[in-house]
Formats: C-alpha cells, structure tokens, sequence
C-alpha cells in the first residue's frame, strides 16, 4: 500500500497536479464576463460587459472604489482627451458598452467596439507584476479612421469621498487657485477632502508621474509616464481631481500625453497600481 501510494504521489507531482499554481485570471460564479486579479492581498475586478470597468478594488475585504451606482459613477474607468471632442455624456463604446475579451497566458485583453461619432478603437491589457507587487493596466487607442486624429489616454478612478490626495506638484501652480484647500506637506501637495454642498470641484495640476489616495488605514498608488506641461491636451492636465457635490465621491485623473496619431496608428500608455496599508 505504501508503494502505491508513494506512486500515485509521485505521478501527481509529475503530472503538475501538487504544483498548479491558481490562474491569475478567474470567472467570478454565475458571471462569465467579470475578471478577477490577485497580487499579494489585493484583488481587482473588471467587467468586461461594462466597458471594461474596474469595478472593484480590495486590500483583504475592503473596498477602495466607490460604488455609488447613479448614474454610473463607480469604479475606475478610460475616456480620450480633451473631453471637448465629446463634450458629455462619455462615448458610450469606450466607456459602458461591452467589450470583446481575449487571454493569453498571463495576460488578458479587453478591447471596445469602434464609436461612430470618435474613430477610436480602445484596447484595455490587465496583468499582474508579482515582483512590484502591483497590478499593470495598459490602455491602447488605435485610431480607424481615415483622418489623423490627435488624442490623448485619460484613466478615471472613482473613490469614496472621505480620505487625502496628494502629488509631487507645486501647490501654487495649481488651478483654479483656492477651489481645493491644498497645502505642502511632507514635500508634496495634499488635499484633504472637504465636502461643499452644492458645487462641483475640479483642478489641474503638473505632476511628477503619480498620483496617491489614503483614508488613513490604506494608500492607492497609481503610476504613470510623467509630462512636461506642453504635452497634455488643450484645457487638460497629467493629473487632475474632482470632487462631486456633497458626500459623495472624488475622482483621480491622470492623463498621458497629447498625440497625433494617422489613419492605422496607435499609442500604449500604462498605468502601474499600487495598494497597500498605510
């Protein structure tokens, strides 16, 4: 019987049945178009069906995103710049209507159906970097029209509005000047959020290539390509926060760089997410 069983084990161990390691990506039950991934005690979630939405974010069971489900407002999600372009609402095919999903390994793609009114075919690559302990979003516009188009990535990423935001930037470049109470501490500029019934708030600020949110218990990292200030869109920035009325959310924004891309180009820019407690 021992020798048996010593077989079996060993065939098991061969056959990599022991050592299979869990799929990074997973079907979450009774929903095959929504994506798990998993660094270290992080977990994200994107909705393929909701135009690739990060709709969830968790350092063990807490949740890091807003889920204010009205209208929309929750998660993280990807527009193009300058906003001009589509003015509002955001263009239904990059930012709500399904998205055709493909794996490969490691890494899974998510890619839009192409929009009428903006030529702009999104694809959206989610993978994990174990050694950097972070999740990498990597966002791709391709242009398929038939004109140059100029245009550049914008990520939205929507949290709870109860918490700090800082950056490497200078307090007194920022704009509108007095519309957030920023201040300089520890070396970088920090906002710590203040509710004002009734008004909508949004400022623009240059960056150093990330962007920080904490609530005091956790601290959500993003980084990105750091921008001279000639090279966002016209009327946008690197990095811009906006803060919704009342009790609600805040957004973090950043932005990549302003490009003009022919008829069958396109650019990659990647977003490096970091959550960890404080």
């Amino acid at each position: 019987m021992k020798k048996i069983t010593a077989f079996i084990a060993a065939f098991a161990i061969m056959c990599g049945i022991c050592t299979a390691q869990p799929p990074r990506f997973q079907f979450k039950k009774n929903d095959p178009k929504i994506y798990t991934l998993t660094v270290g005690n992080v977990k994200m979630e994107i909705d393929a069906n909701n135009g690739a939405r990060i709709t969830s974010l968790k350092l063990d069971t807490t949740e890091v995103l807003s889920q204010i489900n009205f209208p929309n407002m929750y998660g993280s999600t990807f527009w193009t710049s300058p906003q001009k372009e589509w003015n509002w609402p955001p263009v239904r095919e990059h930012d709500m209507a399904p998205y055709e999903v493909t794996e490969d390994k490691d890494v899974i793609t998510m890619t839009s159906p192409l929009s009428e009114k903006i030529p702009l075919r999104i694809k959206k690559r989610f993978e994990v970097d174990k050694k950097d302990n972070c999740i990498v979003v990597t966002y791709t516009l391709i242009n398929e029209g038939s004109e140059d188009r100029k245009v550049a990535p914008w990520e939205i990423t929507r949290v709870l509005a109860h918490g700090s935001v800082y950056f490497d930037a200078d307090v007194e470049a920022i704009t509108p000047a007095g519309l957030m109470n920023f201040v300089k501490k520890g070396g970088y500029a920090w906002y710590d959020i203040d509710h004002i019934e009734r008004q909508n708030r949004k400022i623009n600020a240059d960056g150093k290539g990330w962007l920080a949110f904490t609530n005091g218990d956790w601290i959500l990292k993003k980084k990105f390509q750091d921008l001279k200030p000639s090279e966002p869109a016209p009327e946008e920035a690197e990095i811009q926060v906006y803060v919704n009325q009342g009790d609600s959310y805040v957004e973090l924004e950043s932005q990549g760089a302003y490009t003009n891309l022919k008829p069958g180009e396109k650019l990659d820019w990647a977003v490096r997410w970091y959550l960890t407690k404080k």
